[in-house]
Protein backbone atom coordinates (compact mmCIF):
# COMPACT_ATOMS: atom_id res chain seq x y z
CA UNK A 1 0.00 0.00 0.00
CA UNK A 2 2.80 2.26 0.60
CA UNK A 3 4.74 1.33 -2.13
CA UNK A 4 1.77 2.02 -4.80
CA UNK A 5 0.70 5.33 -3.27
CA UNK A 6 4.28 6.31 -2.66
CA UNK A 7 4.41 5.59 -6.98
CA UNK A 8 1.31 5.81 -8.50
CA UNK A 9 0.66 8.66 -11.35
CA UNK A 10 -3.16 9.12 -10.15
CA UNK A 11 -1.84 10.43 -6.71
CA UNK A 12 0.90 12.19 -7.68
CA UNK A 13 -1.22 14.06 -10.30
CA UNK A 14 -3.70 14.38 -7.57
CA UNK A 15 -1.40 15.81 -4.68
CA UNK A 16 0.06 18.18 -7.65
CA UNK A 17 -3.68 19.76 -8.32
CA UNK A 18 -3.69 20.60 -4.21
CA UNK A 19 -0.67 22.55 -4.43
CA UNK A 20 -1.57 24.43 -7.61
CA UNK A 21 -5.16 25.23 -5.71
CA UNK A 22 -2.98 26.08 -2.65
CA UNK A 23 -1.15 29.00 -4.78
CA UNK A 24 -4.35 29.91 -6.70
CA UNK A 25 -5.52 31.40 -3.09
CA UNK A 26 -2.31 33.31 -2.51
CA UNK A 27 -2.59 34.69 -6.10
CA UNK A 28 -6.66 35.34 -5.85
CA UNK A 29 -5.51 37.51 -2.41
CA UNK A 30 -3.39 40.06 -4.25
CA UNK A 31 -5.12 43.33 -4.73
CA UNK A 32 -4.74 44.87 -8.09
CA UNK A 33 -1.70 46.03 -9.69
CA UNK A 34 -1.49 50.38 -9.89
CA UNK A 35 -0.95 52.02 -12.93
CA UNK A 36 1.86 54.58 -13.76
CA UNK A 37 0.77 56.99 -16.64
CA UNK A 38 2.67 60.02 -17.95
CA UNK A 39 1.11 62.98 -19.75
CA UNK A 40 2.44 65.69 -21.57
CA UNK A 41 0.39 68.41 -23.16
CA UNK A 42 1.24 71.55 -24.97
CA UNK A 43 3.93 70.32 -27.15
CA UNK A 44 4.75 71.27 -30.60
CA UNK A 45 1.63 73.42 -31.28
CA UNK A 46 1.49 77.02 -32.86
CA UNK A 47 2.09 80.32 -31.77
CA UNK A 48 2.81 80.35 -27.86
CA UNK A 49 2.65 76.74 -27.81
CA UNK A 50 4.84 76.21 -30.49
CA UNK A 51 8.26 73.85 -29.86
CA UNK A 52 8.17 72.60 -25.81
CA UNK A 53 7.86 76.38 -24.08
CA UNK A 54 4.63 75.41 -22.62
CA UNK A 55 4.51 71.70 -22.03
CA UNK A 56 3.09 70.33 -19.00
CA UNK A 57 3.96 67.06 -17.94
CA UNK A 58 1.76 65.32 -15.51
CA UNK A 59 2.76 61.81 -13.62
CA UNK A 60 0.53 59.85 -11.84
CA UNK A 61 -0.09 56.62 -10.05
CA UNK A 62 -4.02 55.22 -10.62
CA UNK A 63 -5.36 52.55 -8.33
CA UNK A 64 -8.65 50.64 -9.11
CA UNK A 65 -10.35 50.39 -5.43
CA UNK A 66 -12.16 46.49 -4.09
CA UNK A 67 -15.42 48.04 -2.76
CA UNK A 68 -17.46 45.33 -4.75
CA UNK A 69 -15.27 42.84 -2.93
CA UNK A 70 -14.17 41.13 -6.05
CA UNK A 71 -11.14 40.32 -4.04
CA UNK A 72 -13.32 38.62 -1.26
CA UNK A 73 -14.99 36.54 -3.67
CA UNK A 74 -11.64 35.41 -6.01
CA UNK A 75 -10.51 34.15 -1.90
CA UNK A 76 -13.33 32.32 -0.96
CA UNK A 77 -13.77 30.68 -4.87
CA UNK A 78 -10.18 29.66 -4.23
CA UNK A 79 -10.20 28.42 -0.74
CA UNK A 80 -14.02 26.55 -2.31
CA UNK A 81 -11.82 25.12 -5.02
CA UNK A 82 -8.83 23.89 -2.58
CA UNK A 83 -11.40 21.56 -0.27
CA UNK A 84 -12.94 20.04 -3.45
CA UNK A 85 -8.91 19.05 -4.89
CA UNK A 86 -8.04 18.12 -1.26
CA UNK A 87 -11.07 15.82 -1.44
CA UNK A 88 -10.25 14.66 -4.95
CA UNK A 89 -7.03 13.48 -3.24
CA UNK A 90 -8.02 11.10 -1.11
CA UNK A 91 -10.38 9.73 -3.53
CA UNK A 92 -7.39 8.57 -5.25
CA UNK A 93 -5.49 7.29 -2.65
CA UNK A 94 -9.17 5.11 -1.61
CA UNK A 95 -9.48 4.34 -4.98
CA UNK A 96 -5.58 3.17 -5.52
CA UNK A 97 -6.00 0.93 -2.10
CA UNK A 98 -9.42 -0.43 -3.74
CA UNK A 99 -7.41 -1.26 -6.50
CA UNK A 100 -4.47 -2.46 -4.51
CA UNK A 101 -6.36 -4.73 -1.87
CA UNK A 102 -8.69 -6.35 -5.31
CA UNK A 103 -5.29 -6.68 -7.50
CA UNK A 104 -3.78 -8.12 -4.63
CA UNK A 105 -6.16 -10.51 -4.06
CA UNK A 106 -6.33 -11.69 -7.52
CA UNK A 107 -2.57 -12.70 -7.20
CA UNK A 108 -2.52 -14.61 -4.20
CA UNK A 109 -6.04 -16.46 -6.14
CA UNK A 110 -3.71 -17.23 -8.58
CA UNK A 111 -1.06 -18.43 -7.22
CA UNK A 112 -3.54 -20.95 -5.13
CA UNK A 113 -5.19 -21.66 -8.51
CA UNK A 114 -1.75 -22.56 -9.60
CA UNK A 115 -1.03 -24.86 -6.43
CA UNK A 116 -4.61 -26.28 -6.72
CA UNK A 117 -3.20 -26.82 -10.69
CA UNK A 118 0.33 -28.46 -9.83
CA UNK A 119 -1.46 -30.70 -7.12
CA UNK A 120 -4.47 -31.85 -9.79
CA UNK A 121 -1.74 -32.35 -12.70
CA UNK A 122 0.18 -34.77 -10.61
CA UNK A 123 -3.11 -36.84 -8.78
CA UNK A 124 -4.02 -36.90 -12.53
CA UNK A 125 -0.54 -38.47 -13.72
CA UNK A 126 0.26 -41.25 -10.58
CA UNK A 127 -3.64 -42.03 -11.48
CA UNK A 128 -2.67 -42.66 -15.41
CA UNK A 129 0.33 -44.36 -14.16
CA UNK A 130 -1.74 -46.87 -11.81
CA UNK A 131 -4.20 -47.56 -14.16
CA UNK A 132 -1.65 -48.45 -16.86
CA UNK A 133 -0.48 -51.18 -14.71
CA UNK A 134 -4.00 -52.40 -13.87
CA UNK A 135 -4.48 -52.60 -17.49
CA UNK A 136 -1.12 -54.04 -17.96
CA UNK A 137 -2.13 -56.51 -15.23
CA UNK A 138 -5.50 -57.63 -16.51
CA UNK A 139 -7.58 -56.09 -13.94
CA UNK A 140 -8.84 -52.98 -15.81
CA UNK A 141 -9.85 -52.90 -19.64
CA UNK A 142 -7.72 -50.59 -22.09
CA UNK A 143 -10.31 -47.67 -22.32
CA UNK A 144 -9.99 -47.33 -18.44
CA UNK A 145 -6.37 -46.56 -19.11
CA UNK A 146 -7.21 -43.97 -22.28
CA UNK A 147 -9.48 -42.69 -19.89
CA UNK A 148 -7.28 -41.78 -17.36
CA UNK A 149 -4.20 -40.47 -19.54
CA UNK A 150 -7.35 -38.44 -21.11
CA UNK A 151 -7.56 -37.21 -18.15
CA UNK A 152 -4.04 -36.11 -17.16
CA UNK A 153 -3.39 -34.53 -20.52
CA UNK A 154 -6.66 -32.19 -19.35
CA UNK A 155 -4.89 -31.48 -16.20
CA UNK A 156 -1.35 -30.49 -17.82
CA UNK A 157 -3.01 -27.98 -20.35
CA UNK A 158 -4.84 -26.51 -16.64
CA UNK A 159 -1.58 -26.41 -15.23
CA UNK A 160 -0.43 -24.14 -18.05
CA UNK A 161 -3.23 -22.17 -17.95
CA UNK A 162 -3.00 -21.73 -13.98
CA UNK A 163 0.50 -20.91 -14.73
CA UNK A 164 -0.23 -17.88 -17.59
CA UNK A 165 -2.87 -16.58 -15.13
CA UNK A 166 -0.48 -16.43 -11.90
CA UNK A 167 2.06 -14.69 -14.37
CA UNK A 168 -0.23 -12.18 -15.72
CA UNK A 169 -1.63 -11.54 -11.93
CA UNK A 170 1.61 -10.56 -10.60
CA UNK A 171 2.58 -8.33 -13.87
CA UNK A 172 -1.22 -6.78 -13.36
CA UNK A 173 -0.07 -6.04 -9.08
CA UNK A 174 2.99 -4.02 -9.97
CA UNK A 175 1.19 -1.98 -12.89
CA UNK A 176 -0.15 0.03 -9.90
CA UNK A 177 2.94 0.93 -8.94
CA UNK A 178 4.63 2.77 -11.99
CA UNK A 179 6.41 -0.09 -13.24
CA UNK A 180 6.93 -3.01 -15.17
CA UNK A 181 9.09 -5.69 -13.58
CA UNK A 182 6.73 -8.17 -12.04
CA UNK A 183 6.99 -9.20 -8.21
CA UNK A 184 9.03 -12.93 -8.44
CA UNK A 185 6.35 -14.24 -5.10
CA UNK A 186 3.48 -13.08 -3.19
CA UNK A 187 2.46 -13.67 0.88
CA UNK A 188 0.09 -12.34 3.11
CA UNK A 189 -3.75 -12.75 3.37
CA UNK A 190 -6.14 -11.84 1.29
CA UNK A 191 -7.89 -9.12 3.43
CA UNK A 192 -6.40 -6.16 5.19
CA UNK A 193 -9.28 -4.72 6.41
CA UNK A 194 -10.95 -4.46 9.79
CA UNK A 195 -14.59 -4.36 10.05
CA UNK A 196 -15.86 -0.56 10.17
CA UNK A 197 -18.77 1.53 10.52
CA UNK A 198 -19.98 2.30 7.39
CA UNK A 199 -21.65 5.95 7.12
CA UNK A 200 -23.20 6.97 3.56
CA UNK A 201 -23.73 10.46 4.55
CA UNK A 202 -20.50 11.71 4.89
CA UNK A 203 -18.64 9.22 1.94
CA UNK A 204 -15.66 10.81 -0.08
CA UNK A 205 -18.41 11.06 -2.91
CA UNK A 206 -20.60 12.91 -0.68
CA UNK A 207 -18.26 15.22 0.43
CA UNK A 208 -17.18 15.45 -3.20
CA UNK A 209 -20.53 16.87 -4.05
CA UNK A 210 -21.18 18.89 -1.66
CA UNK A 211 -17.66 20.86 -2.11
CA UNK A 212 -18.96 21.39 -6.22
CA UNK A 213 -21.98 22.81 -5.16
CA UNK A 214 -20.13 25.42 -2.55
CA UNK A 215 -17.54 25.94 -5.15
CA UNK A 216 -20.82 26.54 -7.59
CA UNK A 217 -22.30 29.06 -5.05
CA UNK A 218 -18.32 30.86 -4.61
CA UNK A 219 -18.49 31.17 -8.74
CA UNK A 220 -21.93 32.71 -8.39
CA UNK A 221 -20.33 35.27 -6.09
CA UNK A 222 -17.43 35.73 -7.81
CA UNK A 223 -19.42 36.67 -11.33
CA UNK A 224 -21.98 39.12 -8.93
CA UNK A 225 -18.59 40.96 -7.51
CA UNK A 226 -17.19 41.12 -11.30
CA UNK A 227 -20.41 43.17 -12.29
CA UNK A 228 -20.40 45.64 -9.39
CA UNK A 229 -18.13 49.31 -10.47
CA UNK A 230 -14.96 49.74 -8.86
CA UNK A 231 -13.45 52.92 -9.40
CA UNK A 232 -9.78 54.05 -10.05
CA UNK A 233 -8.78 56.55 -8.15
CA UNK A 234 -5.26 58.47 -9.12
CA UNK A 235 -2.65 60.99 -7.69
CA UNK A 236 0.28 62.63 -9.90
CA UNK A 237 2.27 65.71 -10.25
CA UNK A 238 2.03 68.02 -12.71
CA UNK A 239 4.92 70.44 -14.15
CA UNK A 240 4.15 73.60 -16.34
CA UNK A 241 7.55 74.06 -17.75
CA UNK A 242 6.60 77.66 -19.05
CA UNK A 243 6.04 78.65 -14.91
CA UNK A 244 8.29 76.55 -13.68
CA UNK A 245 5.98 75.01 -11.23
CA UNK A 246 4.83 71.85 -10.37
CA UNK A 247 1.52 70.79 -8.74
CA UNK A 248 -0.22 68.21 -7.30
CA UNK A 249 -3.53 66.53 -9.71
CA UNK A 250 -5.93 63.65 -8.84
CA UNK A 251 -8.62 62.05 -10.28
CA UNK A 252 -11.63 59.55 -9.77
CA UNK A 253 -12.21 57.07 -13.10
CA UNK A 254 -15.54 54.73 -13.08
CA UNK A 255 -16.37 51.87 -15.59
CA UNK A 256 -19.58 52.26 -17.52
CA UNK A 257 -21.81 49.22 -17.43
CA UNK A 258 -23.29 49.99 -20.78
CA UNK A 259 -22.37 46.93 -23.38
CA UNK A 260 -20.98 44.32 -20.49
CA UNK A 261 -23.02 43.65 -17.56
CA UNK A 262 -21.98 40.33 -16.82
CA UNK A 263 -25.09 39.03 -16.85
CA UNK A 264 -24.24 35.68 -19.06
CA UNK A 265 -21.65 34.61 -16.44
CA UNK A 266 -24.03 35.09 -13.58
CA UNK A 267 -27.05 33.35 -15.39
CA UNK A 268 -24.22 30.42 -15.83
CA UNK A 269 -22.93 30.67 -12.31
CA UNK A 270 -26.56 29.93 -11.09
CA UNK A 271 -27.17 27.22 -13.63
CA UNK A 272 -24.08 25.58 -12.36
CA UNK A 273 -25.32 25.97 -8.44
CA UNK A 274 -28.65 24.18 -10.19
CA UNK A 275 -26.40 21.51 -11.78
CA UNK A 276 -24.09 20.75 -8.15
CA UNK A 277 -27.39 20.72 -6.50
CA UNK A 278 -28.63 17.59 -8.43
CA UNK A 279 -25.82 16.09 -8.11
CA UNK A 280 -25.27 15.86 -4.87
CA UNK A 281 -29.16 14.32 -4.72
CA UNK A 282 -28.15 11.63 -6.87
CA UNK A 283 -24.48 11.11 -5.52
CA UNK A 284 -26.50 10.75 -1.76
CA UNK A 285 -28.92 7.99 -3.85
CA UNK A 286 -26.36 5.63 -5.06
CA UNK A 287 -24.19 5.65 -2.37
CA UNK A 288 -26.68 4.40 -0.43
CA UNK A 289 -27.02 1.54 -2.67
CA UNK A 290 -23.49 0.79 -2.81
CA UNK A 291 -22.96 0.64 0.71
CA UNK A 292 -26.18 -1.39 1.29
CA UNK A 293 -24.60 -3.68 -1.36
CA UNK A 294 -21.30 -3.82 -0.25
CA UNK A 295 -22.32 -4.91 3.36
CA UNK A 296 -24.84 -7.42 1.73
CA UNK A 297 -21.95 -8.82 -0.28
CA UNK A 298 -19.54 -9.21 2.45
CA UNK A 299 -22.07 -10.95 4.73
CA UNK A 300 -23.22 -13.36 1.87
CA UNK A 301 -19.28 -13.97 0.86
CA UNK A 302 -17.85 -15.10 4.23
CA UNK A 303 -21.16 -17.13 4.51
CA UNK A 304 -19.94 -18.90 1.50
CA UNK A 305 -16.42 -19.44 2.46
CA UNK A 306 -17.55 -20.42 5.94
CA UNK A 307 -19.79 -23.19 4.42
CA UNK A 308 -17.40 -24.32 2.46
CA UNK A 309 -15.12 -24.55 4.92
CA UNK A 310 -16.72 -26.41 7.32
CA UNK A 311 -18.48 -28.78 5.44
CA UNK A 312 -18.05 -29.16 1.52
CA UNK A 313 -14.32 -28.99 1.52
CA UNK A 314 -13.93 -31.66 4.52
CA UNK A 315 -16.61 -34.62 2.58
CA UNK A 316 -14.75 -33.89 -0.44
CA UNK A 317 -11.40 -34.67 1.23
CA UNK A 318 -12.55 -37.54 2.69
CA UNK A 319 -14.26 -38.52 -0.23
CA UNK A 320 -11.24 -38.42 -2.13
CA UNK A 321 -9.05 -40.44 0.43
CA UNK A 322 -11.88 -43.51 0.87
CA UNK A 323 -12.27 -43.97 -3.15
CA UNK A 324 -8.32 -43.89 -3.63
CA UNK A 325 -8.00 -46.32 -1.33
CA UNK A 326 -11.03 -48.00 -2.63
CA UNK A 327 -9.73 -48.39 -6.06
CA UNK A 328 -6.42 -49.51 -4.72
CA UNK A 329 -8.10 -52.38 -3.25
CA UNK A 330 -10.08 -53.16 -6.36
CA UNK A 331 -13.63 -52.15 -4.76
CA UNK A 332 -14.20 -49.13 -6.70
CA UNK A 333 -13.81 -48.23 -10.71
CA UNK A 334 -11.59 -45.46 -11.75
CA UNK A 335 -14.35 -43.78 -13.61
CA UNK A 336 -15.72 -43.31 -9.70
CA UNK A 337 -11.89 -42.48 -8.64
CA UNK A 338 -11.98 -39.80 -11.33
CA UNK A 339 -15.75 -38.55 -9.90
CA UNK A 340 -14.30 -38.09 -6.67
CA UNK A 341 -11.16 -36.19 -7.71
CA UNK A 342 -13.42 -34.00 -9.93
CA UNK A 343 -15.50 -33.08 -7.44
CA UNK A 344 -12.21 -32.83 -4.64
CA UNK A 345 -11.03 -29.76 -7.27
CA UNK A 346 -14.59 -28.22 -7.87
CA UNK A 347 -14.61 -27.72 -4.52
CA UNK A 348 -11.04 -26.83 -3.81
CA UNK A 349 -11.97 -24.15 -6.88
CA UNK A 350 -14.98 -23.13 -5.37
CA UNK A 351 -13.77 -21.88 -2.23
CA UNK A 352 -10.73 -20.11 -3.69
CA UNK A 353 -13.63 -18.53 -5.81
CA UNK A 354 -15.61 -17.52 -2.55
CA UNK A 355 -12.50 -16.11 -1.06
CA UNK A 356 -11.59 -14.23 -3.88
CA UNK A 357 -15.63 -12.97 -3.60
CA UNK A 358 -14.96 -12.22 -0.38
CA UNK A 359 -11.96 -10.21 -0.38
CA UNK A 360 -13.25 -8.31 -3.16
CA UNK A 361 -16.55 -7.50 -1.52
CA UNK A 362 -14.17 -6.64 1.57
CA UNK A 363 -12.51 -4.18 -0.61
CA UNK A 364 -15.29 -2.32 -1.98
CA UNK A 365 -16.63 -1.92 1.69
CA UNK A 366 -13.70 -0.33 2.87
CA UNK A 367 -13.75 1.71 -0.22
CA UNK A 368 -17.70 2.35 0.19
CA UNK A 369 -16.29 3.49 4.43
CA UNK A 370 -13.16 5.60 3.53
CA UNK A 371 -13.18 8.51 4.88
CA UNK A 372 -10.95 12.11 3.94
CA UNK A 373 -7.36 12.16 4.83
CA UNK A 374 -6.62 14.88 7.62
CA UNK A 375 -5.17 17.60 6.17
Amino acid sequence: MEEAEARSPAVLAARARVEAASARIGQAGLRSNPELSVEVENFLGTGDLAGLRATETTVAVNQRLDLGGRRRARVTAAQAALTAERIRLSIARADLAQSVREQFARAIVARDRLRLAEDNNERARELARIAQILVDNGREPPLRALRARSAATQAAADLEAARAEERSSRATLVSLFGVTDPVQSLSGGLIDLTPRLVNPGISLEVRLAEAERLVAEATLRQEQAASRLDPAVGLGIRHVREAGAVALVGGVSLPLPVFDRNRGNIEAARAGIRSAEANLANIRASVQVRAANAVTNVQSATTRVEALERSAIPEATEALRLSRLAYIQGRASLVELLDAQSAYREAQAALIDARLAQALATAELGRVAAQQDPQ
